[in-house]
Order: structure tokens, then sequence, then C-alpha cells
């Protein structure tokens, strides 16, 4: 992080944590005259607590089930009380590093807070109306949004609005909502009795199930696109062999004709045209050398770790003259995490080098390119390449890795064919989970192991 960036994350810390503060100063007398049940703050304690360690994928990024219990904070209690149960979601976040720890509090925090804010200055004597808990809910939700979306845009150097547009789609809208109807359940639920306890923890397992099933569906989709792009990507591979093997049997044969030839022999006009087609059959055993490497790459392990956190440095150092041209900001988001994997430097470098050029030139002018590294959830090491260019259309999602299949102009085709098979001989994955909104490329190896 450079040290212009760090001042104006610090700000926004110093901002936000200031602003929970006064929030709570002046509902201190609301606070005060309306004291919380203490069964009631500890069971949404240990609910967010519990929640925040479920995860909701999207598109690009997570959201934690914690949501649930947060918004019926927001509502049923005070100001006070309402920003302590956020604390809870702390540990969740922990290995993620401290600037993740207190830009999910703060944001999350003054989120709650102002909610609980407005359903107090809203509050009505007995039961509280649909309509008041409805305008605390989207408070809180609207709210953490806006500022979360804020602190993203602060961390990565990248408009607030750009962050809206590619991190809020639709399923996030939809998570979203679902946290909103089950948190207005919740505050029905929570009055105090120990039924409502009992049917409150019901809702909290429900949301778990559902949320579960909507993850195994998810991942079954991912499953099922992976194992036909590793089909595809076979059956062209073996394609190309066959071609390839007969190609340069015959191109070297012909070659091996055109160098016996005297070239002093023949007239210039002979001699040219020799000379010609010598270079043509050269290129052509080039082009067949790249496509027979594309088809299966021999790899040669390093016999040292690679850290793919150096290879990204690296690399987008390589990328930022071509990224130049058009005006690209380069990004790079680093994984405290040991990201160490097994594998060949080389052809590692080339694969991401690829990603990157194609990033940079689907990027519109002025746009952001990004890449990130970290693990993924069955601890492998990852990197990803993202940019805010079209993304892939739905008809050309399943050729993306297949030989000479581009949307560039001037593009041949191989970049990604050649990318998909060099991570496939090192065991791993090369993944497309991108949507129209941009596209985002992610490889992922097994970790390095002694």
């Amino acid at each position: 992080m450079d040290l212009s960036r760090g001042r104006r994350t610090l700000a926004l810390f110093i901002g936000l944590g200031a602003g929970v503060i006064a929030l709570n100063i002046a509902a201190r007398g609301y606070s005060a005259t309306h004291p919380d049940q203490v069964t009631q703050v500890v069971f949404l304690l240990l609910a967010a607590f519990a929640l925040s360690f479920v995860e909701v994928r999207l598109d690009r990024g997570r959201l934690t089930l914690a949501g649930v219990a947060l918004g019926a904070a927001s509502v049923l209690l005070n100001p006070l009380d309402a920003t302590i149960v956020v604390l809870a979601i702390t540990p969740a976040v922990m290995r993620r590093g401290a600037t993740t720890i207190i830009g999910n509090g703060v944001a999350i925090g003054a989120a709650a807070c102002l909610a609980a804010t407005v359903s107090a200055l809203i509050h009505v004597p007995g039961q509280m109306p649909l309509w008041a808990r409805l305008i605390a809910l989207i408070t809180f939700n609207v709210s953490s949004g806006a500022l979360i979306a804020l602190v993203l845009s602060v961390l990565n150097r990248e408009s607030a609005w750009s962050v809206v547009r590619h991190n809020f789609t639709s399923s996030f809208y939809l998570a979203f909502g679902y946290f909103a109807l089950a948190s207005l359940l919740i505050t029905y639920l929570l009055d105090g009795s120990a039924v409502g306890y009992v049917l409150s923890a019901v809702v909290f397992v429900l949301a778990l199930a559902l949320t579960d099933t909507i993850a195994g569906r998810r991942v079954r989709r991912v499953l099922e696109s992976e194992l036909s792009d590793a089909d595809r990507h076979l059956f062209h591979s073996r394609a190309v062999e066959g071609v390839v093997h007969n190609l340069r049997n015959h191109v070297a044969t012909a070659v091996g004709y055109l160098k016996e030839i005297d070239l002093h022999r023949l007239d210039p006009v002979d001699r040219d045209a020799v000379e010609t087609a010598t270079m043509a059959a050269n290129d052509a055993v080039t082009v067949l050398r790249s496509l027979a490497q594309g088809a299966t790459p021999r790899v040669s392990y390093a016999a040292e770790p690679v850290d793919l956190n150096e290879l990204a440095t690296r690399a987008l150092g390589m990328a930022r003259p071509r990224a130049r041209t058009k005006e690209v900001v380069m990004g790079l988001r680093e994984t405290p995490d040991d990201v160490k994997v097994k594998a060949d430097p080389l052809l590692l470098r080339e694969v991401i080098t690829n990603l990157i050029n194609n990033a940079i030139d689907a990027a519109p002018a002025s746009g952001h390119v990004e890449m990130t590294t970290g693990r993924r959830n069955n601890g492998w090491p990852y990197f990803s390449v993202t940019d805010n260019g079209p993304g892939v259309a739905d008809e050309n999602r399943h050729h993306l890795f297949e030989p000479h299949f581009t949307t560039k102009e001037t593009g041949t085709g191989l970049g990604l064919f050649m990318s998909y098979g060099i991570i496939r001989e090192h065991q791993g994955q090369l993944l497309y989970e991108g949507n129209r909104r941009g596209a985002v490329f992610t490889v992922a190896l097994p970790p390095f192991s002694d």
C-alpha cells in the first residue's frame, strides 16, 4: 500500500469511527432510558458470531450470513448495543488482515448504529409497526452497502461508482433482500419469551440450510462448467496433437529438401522463391511447435516453492508499459497468507502475462485491471486477474479455452488455450468467473509441499 492511500484509508477509518462514537453519544439518553434485555443482546451476539463464519458466494466477493442477526439488532436494540453486536463478526475476518478487520468493523458498525438511531427516533411505544421496522432495515442495508463501497473504493483506488457497478450484481441484491426478510421475521419472533428464542434459532438454522443449498447449487454449476471446459480442452488437445504430429513430419521433410538446394546455382528469381518457401516452412514449424506446447506443455518444476505474490508483482511491472498506452490503471491486492506453489516459474509467468495482456486489451481506455492473490476455501493458493471490460458473452463462454477462439481483431486465439494446458499440467484450475460487467480469470494451484 502506498503512503497516500494509507493516509486516505486511515482518515476514512478515523472518520467512520468518530461518526459511530458521535451517534452513540447523541443517543446515550435513549440508550439509558431504554435498556435492552441482556438475554436478547447475548442471543444476537452469539448468532452474529456463529453466522459470520457462513459465507454467501457472489459473482465477486462474498457476504456473511451475520447480516441476518445484525439487521435484527439494528431494529430491536439501542444504538450502543447494536454497535457492540457488530464486534461479534471480528473473529471471522481475522485471517484477512488488520485492514479488513477495521474496515468491516467501522463500516458495518456505523451502519448498524445509524439504523438503530433511526429506529430510536421513530420509536413508537408498545409494538413497533411494520413501517418503522422496514425503515430501520432499509437504513441498515443501504448504509452498510454504501459504506462498504466507500471503504473498497479507498482501499482499491477505484471510484465508488465503479465498485458498485462491478460488485453490486443481481445476486448481491438478492442476498441483501433475503437477509432483510429473515431479519424482519426475527424482529417479530424475539419478544423476550422462551418460545421466541427457540423460533428465532429455528429461523437461523433454516437460513443456514437454505444458504447451504444455494451454495451447493452454485458449486455444482461451477464444477459442471469446469468439467465442460476440461473435456473440450482435452478433446482439442488430442486433435491438435495428432494434426501437429503429422504436419511436423511433412513440413520437416519439406524443410530438409529445401536446405539441400544450392542457392548459388539458381537464378535470382528462383533463389528468392526458394528462400521465401524456406522461411514460410520455418514459420510453419514454429507455429506447430507452439500448438504442440499449448496442447501438452512440458512442465519443469522448480526445486524451490514459487511465491504467487512475487510472480504477480513482477508480471504487473512488466505489463505497465502496455497499460500506459491505453491509460489503464493497474492494481494489485496481495494476501498476507502463504501462497507458495510447486510450479514451473517460466510457464506460470507465461500464463500470468497472457491473462494480464488480455485484461488490458479488454479494458476500455482509462479503465482498470486488478490482480488479486489469496487462498481459496480448499486451501489452494490462487491469483485472479480482473478487468472492467465488456466481459464474455454467454454464447462465447464455452469457447474460451478452444484453440484459435478470440474476440480480438488481431488475436491468435492461442493464449487462453495454451494457458489452460499449462495449468492443467500443473494439476491446477483455470476458471472464468466473470460476467457482462467484466472478466475475472482465476488460477488455483495446489500448495507447495515438501
